[in-house]
């Protein structure tokens, strides 16, 4: 699904457009924000998933941003249809393949620990909802506050023939590299370590940073390196300073011209005009023109 690019995969986490207040959906700012995406080195979109709000969002509302990113999409769809029970995970799964995205991905479902017999068995309804779609497993203990074992992968390969590959957005890289050995293609989330993980066998990534600067993370994934992972880690620090990341990523999107809403779903807040000022003086000399 992705190996046949000719080039390592850049796909973007996307962010997901909301009123101002962020109550409700935007789908209209949808179209431009892709194009912006594919104009800049996005090969794709990740929708639905931890930087598009997706927990946030009603099963309907993400059945509608999925539809919409799949109409305005050129390159590559994959759906996040990760949600806190089994049955909606197989109901967002189900739509994604109905409605022709290129791949579905769950995480484990946040709060409750489940242990490697609950898991495996949740995975499992989710890729078979989704097959023949390929599935990736979308491994982030800082999300679902608890770690995807590589033990449970290989009993989710064992068990359906759809097994694509690995969304990890693990760090430090010690908590990545296991997953690098399992013989699956792998995403990696954390962009500083993006360099490490594609010396290490990942195919490319997934990005909540390439949100707002896909131009960035292209040259990054296209030159990986220590002067890339070092602009990778200052960027991403700037982004996180506030704790309101997904607000900084709209943020930095509007004054790209984007015509997205600085609106994100409550609990979520918008950056303060002091944090917003904070951020563009933090970015300012670490990108080039192109991307200021």
């Amino acid at each position: 699904m992705l190996t046949d690019l000719g080039h390592r995969p850049l796909i973007v986490a996307a962010v997901t457009p909301l009123t101002d207040d962020g109550a409700s959906l935007d789908p209209a700012a949808i179209p431009a924000y892709v194009e912006f995406l594919e104009s800049h080195g996005a090969d794709g979109a990740f929708v639905c998933g931890t930087t598009g709000e997706g927990v946030l969002l009603s099963s309907d509302e993400r059945r509608r941003a999925a539809e919409a990113y799949r109409a305005a999409l050129n390159g590559r769809l994959i759906v996040h249809a990760g949600a806190q029970t089994t049955a909606d995970t197989v109901a967002l799964a189900e739509h994604a393949r109905a409605i022709g995205a290129d791949a579905v991905a769950v995480i484990p479902p946040p709060y409750f620990p489940l242990d490697d017999e609950a898991l495996t068995a949740h995975f499992v309804a989710a890729a078979r909802a989704a097959d023949p779609l390929p599935f990736f497993c979308y491994a982030f203990t800082a999300r679902s506050g608890y770690p995807l074992p590589v033990e449970v992968i290989r009993r989710i390969g064992s068990s359906v023939d759809n097994l694509a590959g690995l969304k990890v957005s693990e760090s430090p890289f010690e908590r990545v590299a296991p997953y690098l050995d399992l013989g699956l293609p792998v995403l990696v989330g954390s962009e500083p370590l993006i360099p490490a993980a594609i010396a290490g066998g990942a195919l490319g990534t997934v990005s909540g940073m390439a949100a707002a600067l896909p131009d960035v993370v292209r040259a990054a994934v296209d030159a990986p390196g220590e002067a890339a992972a070092a602009r990778l880690r200052a960027v991403r620090g700037a982004m996180d300073a506030s704790g309101q990341f997904i607000a900084s990523a709209k943020h930095i999107l509007r004054g790209r011209g984007v015509g997205i809403s600085p609106g994100v779903r409550a609990p979520l807040r918008a950056l303060r005009s002091e944090e917003a000022a904070r951020l563009d003086a933090a970015l300012a000399p670490l990108l080039e023109p192109s991307a200021a």
